[in-house]
């Protein structure tokens, strides 16, 4: 497969990718919510914010096989990536966090050693990644 010369069904398959990671994350953070009972800090409820309509967006445009999608789910991915990446850093380096009732710097829970802001970042890197894939190959 000629990275230019995605054909439709290529398409459709990366972005069916982006939106299943979409789906587990958003499907996660419900879980670790509801499920568990973690009372999400506010950078997570931005993430949040960002990560759901990916589910819906990208599962239309890989229906439709719809690479332009790129111009609706990046800047939803940046953002999303950055707050993550930001989250993620102040679980790193600072003990308490001002931002709302929960505090953002507080780690309440691992999977395979990472942290929920660490799990974010990397389903934004992973959508961002297939997006641009499906982008460029269109």
């Amino acid at each position: 497969m000629n990275r230019r010369d995605l054909s439709g069904h290529d398409v459709r398959v990366v972005l069916a990718g982006a939106t299943l990671v979409a789906l587990v994350a958003t499907a996660g953070s419900l879980f670790l919510s509801l499920g568990l009972g973690l009372v999400p800090c506010r950078l997570c409820w931005y993430q949040r914010i960002l990560m759901y309509p990916l589910v819906v967006v990208l599962g239309v445009a890989a229906v439709e096989r719809r690479a332009a999608v790129a111009w609706t789910a990046l800047p939803l991915v940046g953002v999303g990536a950055a707050i993550a990446a930001y989250h993620s850093w102040l679980q790193v380096t600072q003990t308490t966090c001002g931002i709302g009732a929960v505090s953002c710097a507080q780690v309440q829970y691992r999977v395979v050693g990472l942290t929920i802001p660490n799990l974010s970042l990397v389903a934004f890197c992973l959508v961002g990644v297939a997006v641009a894939l499906a982008w460029r190959g269109r």
